[in-house]
């Protein structure tokens, strides 16, 4: 894993394809700052990732496991950041970078197993079973559950399984 230290955090492209250094933008993360909003914008463009996002990828995870309290933008970055890296332009994962990538896919499949002895709200709920599904090898339900929010979800469900008329909402339902 680089550390933030390493010089070749700003030799690395992110989203937009140029150089994109991400180590102060960690830091920040790591100090608690909301750093989320350049993490985002920088490392991910209109499905274009670079080496930058997966080289952020076991620092945002080494950043989440220090803390406390996790945002969900770990999991929903990281998360894209797996998916996007799948598509055919974007560039392969360097085998320099390869260990620690995995080794931090497997601590945040972790933590958000984690997560799920909570309450999480919906969007929380989504990204945390969004990187289950990825670390176990399903990126298809990973990018479903990635790009669907309730609406879709309500429509989806109502046109394929006649929720409305079929089922009790579950508010409706009597606890066993």
């Amino acid at each position: 894993m680089l550390t933030l230290d390493d010089p070749l955090w700003p030799t690395l492209q992110g989203g937009y394809r140029i150089d994109y250094d991400a180590a102060p933008a960690l830091r920040e993360l790591e100090a608690g700052e909301d750093s989320w909003q350049e993490l985002w914008e920088e490392l991910h463009h209109q499905g274009d990732v670079g080496v930058a996002s997966y080289a952020a990828v076991p620092q945002l995870v080494r950043i989440a496991a220090a803390a406390t309290e996790r945002s969900e933008d770990v999991y929903a970055l990281c998360a894209l950041i797996e998916l996007e890296r799948h598509r055919k332009h974007n560039p392969l994962l360097p085998d320099w970078l390869r260990e620690s990538y995995r080794s931090a896919w497997v601590q945040l499949a972790q933590l958000a197993t984690r997560e799920l002895e909570g309450q999480l709200q919906p969007d929380m709920l989504n990204a945390v079973l969004a990187v289950l599904a990825m670390a176990k090898g399903d990126l298809k339900l990973g990018a479903l559950l990635m790009q669907m929010d309730s609406s879709d979800a309500d429509e989806w469900l109502e046109d394929h399984l006649g929720w409305s008329e079929l089922y009790r909402l579950p508010e409706e339902r009597q606890v066993l």
